[in-house]
């Protein structure tokens, strides 16, 4: 019998690389043309976060509340589910964190930016990557167009851009609204090491780079008084 330590993470692996990106292929063309629609909910996140109102701190989260609870069932009760015993025991899970989006963010509005430039300058570039950039990396690494993976509509850039924006907030509530996703995009980053996939560090490197913005905007807030506006 083989001993449980010769065994490596691709060995627990349930589909292949391509099997996944068939399945993004399907998932985008089984939503399409919802993706109109996501693009202009993810710009409308970078006007708020770049120049925000009092409002955004209400809409902001409310905004990524609901694409959290799109994706627990649209994506993981329908699409993943169909390769991955495991995603519906996870969409329970996501579909928590679009509550607590909505429930901290957009019911209470316990939310703050922070006045500190460089770092909102930084979160809403990271954010900008995420809803428009994010679609290219499959392109970019060879595989076919219709595998893109696109905010609102696949969870790694959804997680990414929620994390962005957190990262330019202040408040203890963002930490907790921070663990889910960041969570996430280490476990994607593994699937993705496991099934062989080009481009598995993006995910978890992006949102290690997320984390770094929201404690750099936590140890300079004393630089300049933050504005209840998020």
């Amino acid at each position: 019998m083989t001993e449980w330590w010769t065994y490596r993470l691709s060995d627990f692996a349930l589909f292949s690389a391509r099997v996944y990106e068939r399945l993004i292929e399907l998932h985008n063309h089984a939503l399409w043309p919802l993706h109109i629609p996501a693009l202009a909910l993810g710009l409308t996140l970078i006007w708020l976060l770049a120049r925000p109102t009092p409002a955004a701190r209400r809409i902001v989260p409310g905004m990524l509340g609901a694409a959290w609870l799109w994706i627990a069932w649209s994506f993981f009760w329908r699409s993943y589910a169909t390769i991955n015993w495991a995603a519906p025991y996870l969409a329970p899970a996501i579909a928590l964190q679009g509550l607590l989006l909505l429930w901290l963010g957009a019911v209470r509005g316990s939310f703050v930016i922070r006045a500190a430039p460089m770092v909102r300058s930084a979160a809403v570039s990271l954010l900008a990557g995420s809803v428009l950039l994010y679609p290219l990396i499959a392109p970019a690494l060879g595989r076919s167009w219709r595998a893109g993976e696109f905010f609102g509509i696949a969870p790694d850039p959804t997680a990414l851009a929620t994390l962005a924006a957190l990262a330019a907030g202040s408040g203890w509530s963002r930490w907790a609204l921070c663990i889910l996703p960041a969570l996430w995009c280490a476990l994607s980053g593994a699937t993705l090491w496991a099934i062989g996939a080009e481009g598995y560090w993006i995910p978890p490197l992006a949102g290690a780079l997320a984390l770094i913005l929201s404690v750099a905007g936590r140890s300079g807030a004393g630089a300049s008084p933050p504005a209840r506006i998020l």
